[in-house]
């Protein structure tokens, strides 16, 4: 990947994976599901110098995803790096990828692998960041920015107008609602939170794969005349392009979409087709911070807004945050604000949200640390 700066390549020495489980009061509930507690899974990466990296993995699905991820970091993938004499970051995640072709086929288990490896692509940069002196953002993109626009989400249908005034309170002015629990209390909620909106502020839905088609169309529909600045995975991430093709037709909400999307073939695909307009790859399930960059800068260039997808831990909000900056554009960074001890927890200092915005650390790399005296109690395996 093109970058501004000469990368040189590693000699790796050492990985440790970490995982964590923090309990939660009230569960986070889906369309498909709820989360009764917060994991998360952090790699850490050494080098022979003794320089070192974070990242992390999506793991909230399913129950046992924290410990599973972490299985296939530890035995499957952190020694194939480990093997390498030198490690080119650009490459990592190519790398890692055509290395475990067959074994993604044979297991049939594509997304875990693609997330795991996202991880350890995040730490490397991370890592070389660090020994470069730099933030990670600025080592893709010259045209420095020190903050990004940020959203609420995970704003769950009960209290929906409390969680909004909450966020409000703390300088969000953008908000994410859930919808698909049925089509009479979607559209009181989406109601009730527009008609309390300020003049400055937006709202966005996300379905979370919840309609078909038909019903997609009939919730577009009836809510076509209120301010919505997108609709989120409105239909399964799997189904073909003539249905996104004819909610389109009929939308003037615009759709968006990528969370459940690996691979920069089927995110060009997607782009090319013209269907969605908020194109939504999330770094710690596919990518990482390359994969994740080279989405941004070919939805932006196709007149698409990169706003990358993000529910889990503060190693992968930063990594989230810091390839928005780069990547540029109008997009919003995605910032869950149900509880999750793990969010700050493991990203120390963490950003404070102001006038809408999500300040990006400039000390080097991530620019963050967990704060292991906060959050050992809910180590679970190392």
């Amino acid at each position: 990947m093109p970058t501004s700066h000469q990368i040189e390549p590693i000699q790796l020495a050492k990985a440790e994976t970490f995982v964590f489980r923090a309990p939660i009061d009230v569960p986070l509930r889906t369309s498909f599901g709820a989360m009764h507690d917060r994991p998360a899974v952090l790699v850490r990466l050494e080098d022979t110098d003794g320089a070192y990296g974070w990242g992390e993995v999506w793991c909230n699905f399913p129950i046992v995803g924290a410990e599973h991820r972490a299985g296939l970091l530890s035995d499957v993938l952190i020694p194939l790096l480990l093997q390498q004499s030198c490690i080119q970051p650009t490459e990592t995640l190519s790398f890692l990828t055509q290395r475990t072709r067959i074994l993604k086929i044979q297991c049939g288990e594509p997304g875990p692998l693609s997330q795991a490896i996202a991880s350890l692509e995040i730490a490397v940069w991370d890592l070389i960041a660090r020994k470069m002196n730099k933030p990670l953002y600025t080592l893709f993109r010259d045209e420095a920015v020190n903050k990004v626009p940020v959203y609420a989400s995970g704003i769950n249908p009960g209290e929906a107008l409390k969680t909004v005034d909450d966020c409000r309170k703390k300088g969000y002015r953008a908000f994410k609602l859930k919808v698909g629990f049925g089509p009479e209390a979607d559209f009181a909620n989406v109601t009730r939170v527009v008609e309390q909106l300020g003049p400055n502020e937006a709202l966005m839905l996300d379905a979370n794969q919840a309609w078909n088609v038909g019903e997609a169309i009939n919730f577009v529909d009836k809510i076509s005349h209120y301010p919505i600045e997108w609709l989120e995975e409105p239909l399964p991430a799997d189904r073909p392009e003539t249905e996104w093709a004819d909610l389109s037709s009929v939308s003037a909400i615009p759709l968006a979409a990528g969370e459940n999307i690996r691979g920069i073939g089927e995110f060009t695909k997607k782009i090319s087709a013209g269907h969605i307009a908020v194109v939504q790859p999330d770094a710690c399930k596919w990518g990482g911070v390359s994969g994740c960059l080279q989405v941004a800068r070919r939805a932006i260039a196709a007149g698409k807004r990169y706003c990358p997808h993000y529910l889990g831990g503060g190693i992968g909000l930063l990594a989230s945050a810091h390839v928005l900056a780069a990547a540029g554009g109008d997009g919003r960074l995605e910032l869950d604000i149900n509880p999750n001890p793990l969010r700050a927890g493991l990203a120390l200092p963490y950003p404070e949200i102001k006038d809408g915005h999500f300040p990006i650390p400039d000390s080097p790399g991530l620019g963050v640390e967990p704060d292991w005296n906060e959050v050992k109690k809910y180590l679970v395996r190392q």
